[in-house]
């Protein structure tokens, strides 16, 4: 029983069950079995939470890790269709490293750290998943990763300073003691002349 979508009621949130799993208790009387549910909630827009929750009954423990999703839910950055940079996140024996991709690349991942990125709204990323493979740890690893992502803005109000871009389409190409423009700077400044 793993990632099926239960879509919630006149919202744009989306649930999605990670794992089911049946745990046991050992105490003097016996053994209580109950079922953990895993979820992740995501609107596809950058906001993201991961529950875990227990019950006798699976689906008043699915429920509940619902609840708990939505109370601990994250903001992620943006570039685009991907994240700004390479991140790695750990939570316990999992290792999740996330990488920028191009456009049209798509969500390269498995598992729960599938489900969190495209429950995030990340369109393009490339993530690997290092050391335990479980669902519960990989999912809070991504989430951990996801929270430590910086856009541009974020990273010239920390460091005090103005980040300059490097824009390709406007560089010039020197060869020797000749200078030739690229084409796309050509047109650049044709553009501003008229103007």
């Amino acid at each position: 029983m793993s990632e099926k979508d239960f879509n919630a009621k006149n919202t744009d949130q989306q649930e999605r069950v990670i794992s089911i799993d049946r745990v046991t208790k050992v105490v003097k009387g016996g053994k209580n079995m109950r079922f953990r549910a895993s979820v992740v909630v995501g609107d596809l827009k950058g906001s993201v939470g991961f529950g875990v929750s227990k019950s006798i009954e699976v689906p008043k423990a699915i429920r509940k890790a619902i609840e708990a999703a939505k109370k601990s839910k994250i903001q992620v950055q943006f570039l685009g269709t991907t994240i700004p940079h390479d991140i790695e996140g750990k939570y316990e024996a999992s290792r999740v490293i996330l990488k920028p991709a191009r456009k049209g690349t798509g969500v390269i991942a498995g598992g729960a750290v599938r489900a969190v990125l495209e429950l995030a709204g990340i369109k393009d990323v490339v993530a690997k998943s290092k050391g335990s493979s479980s669902p519960v740890n990989a999912a809070r690893a991504t989430i951990f990763a996801l929270s430590k992502l910086m856009n541009q803005k974020n990273i010239e109000d920390l460091r005090g300073v103005k980040i300059s871009t490097y824009n390709t389409s406007e560089r010039s190409i020197a060869y020797g003691d000749k200078i030739y423009p690229n084409s796309a700077a050509e047109q650049a400044v044709e553009q501003k002349e008229e103007k």
